[in-house]
């Protein structure tokens, strides 16, 4: 006497079918893990180029401005022109600082997608017990 073949998956199809969710899920993260990765070396990549730029420019622009102040007041007053550039330059740098953690306060959270889509997958694996 022959059994007839059952129309309902076996164990081993549920298991192979929850393995190839599962490595599926698991690309699709890794995967966007990879994008995510690749645009912040990009953006880390552009706050360099900006800061150095600006970091050049800053340094020869202040350098040759104070040179001209002190050759213009060199009789009269250069310890004052001195002490006030100093001064000017340390007020510069605060704000600079303030400014640029602000900028730093002000950027997304690195791999943001690929948390989110995680902690989703999560929650279903919950829902799903």
């Amino acid at each position: 006497m022959e059994t007839p073949p059952s129309d309902t998956p076996g164990l081993l199809d549920s298991l192979r079918s929850f393995a190839e969710g599962m490595l599926t899920s698991v690309h699709d993260r890794i995967e966007l893990l990879s994008i995510e990765l690749q645009e912040e070396k990009f953006r880390l990549i552009q706050v360099f180029i900006w800061i150095s730029a600006m970091v050049f420019l800053g340094v020869l622009a202040t350098v040759f401005a104070s040179l001209v102040l002190v050759a213009i007041f060199w009789e009269t007053a250069r310890v004052l022109v001195m002490c006030s550039l100093a001064g000017a330059y340390l007020l510069g740098l605060i704000a600079v600082l303030l400014g640029f953690r602000r900028f730093i306060a002000q950027q997304p959270k690195p791999f943001a997608a690929t948390l989110n889509e995680l902690k989703k997958d999560r929650e279903c694996f919950r829902a799903k017990s």
